[in-house]
């Protein structure tokens, strides 16, 4: 049995930035308090939707960038990825 596709799987092909700028969107609209309620839950099932979906892919580029602090096998520990 099929399970049906995710009101919100779109979500999935979104980058970082575009995914982040939807969030934002969503939490000015809901902070304002310009919608009715059952928009609200909706936007606001998105809207945590979205934040997996970026709190995710800042787990995978932190990952990379610890990856990419390991040097001959020995951890050097993690380093600012722009160390001003």
């Amino acid at each position: 049995m099929n399970k049906p596709p995710s009101k919100n799987a779109d979500i999935k092909e979104l980058s970082f930035e575009r995914a982040l700028k939807e969030l934002e969107t969503i939490v000015s609209r809901l902070e304002r308090g310009d919608v009715e309620l059952e928009e609200s839950i909706t936007i606001y099932e998105r809207g945590e939707a979205l934040r997996e979906h970026c709190d995710r892919l800042l787990k995978q580029a932190e990952a990379r960038v610890e990856k990419l602090t390991v040097g001959n096998g020995v951890p050097r520990g993690l380093e600012p990825l722009d160390p001003e």
